[in-house]
């Protein structure tokens, strides 16, 4: 579904057709585009962010508990409306409503993300070398999304067009959240990419 979600991201952006075929009206009607390409970029790495939590928290358990199957399905189904919030905030990127839109859209993914790894990361369903400091840097790390979301949409209200600016930080965000320790400086991490 997120690989689905990610191409459909690019299928939203129309092949522009210039009433004119010169140079300049081609630059022109590309140029009207950069919106729509910068909504492709930013969601992108948004969905992307969240299929590599969604793979790592999998990646954690060694059998699947059943009652994981309708919170999956639900993330599922907020990831696969990306496309179109996306392309409502992308067409009209400096109006109140679609950049609220797309905002709420990302809290509430960010929100169900949560719940499904707060759901999953619990035994007897974990593998043995799962650490409690592992467990707790996934979800350190999955609560990027929806604070930046919930700043986005807060800035959304006065600052349309520029509401999305904490989404771009939000793999610095995420990467700090995961070296953060409770009374303890950073440390190095490894693996400082998605959520």
């Amino acid at each position: 579904m997120f690989a689905i979600a990610i191409t459909l991201l690019i299928i939203e952006i129309h092949v522009p057709h210039p009433e004119v075929s010169t140079d300049k009206e081609w630059l022109i009607t590309l140029a009207n585009l950069i919106p729509n390409f910068a909504g492709f970029i930013l969601s992108f790495i948004v969905v992307g962010a969240m299929w590599v939590a969604h793979h790592r928290v999998f990646g954690m358990l060694r059998r699947l508990d059943p009652t994981l199957v309708w919170p999956n399905l639900v993330l599922l189904m907020a990831v696969a409306f990306m496309p179109f919030s996306t392309a409502l905030m992308s067409s009209h990127s400096a109006e109140r409503v679609p950049e609220l839109f797309y905002a709420f859209t990302l809290i509430v993914a960010g929100l169900l993300q949560i719940r499904l790894i707060r759901r999953a990361l619990r035994e007897p369903f974990l593998k043995p070398d799962v650490s409690a400091a592992d467990i707790a840097m996934i979800r350190r790390r999955s609560l990027a999304l929806p604070i930046m979301a919930s700043i986005a949409f807060v800035l959304g209200f006065f600052w349309p067009g520029f509401s999305n600016l904490p989404l771009v930080l939000m793999p610095g965000v995420v990467v700090l959240f995961a070296r953060w320790r409770r009374g303890k400086r950073p440390e190095p991490d490894a693996g400082a990419v998605g959520g």
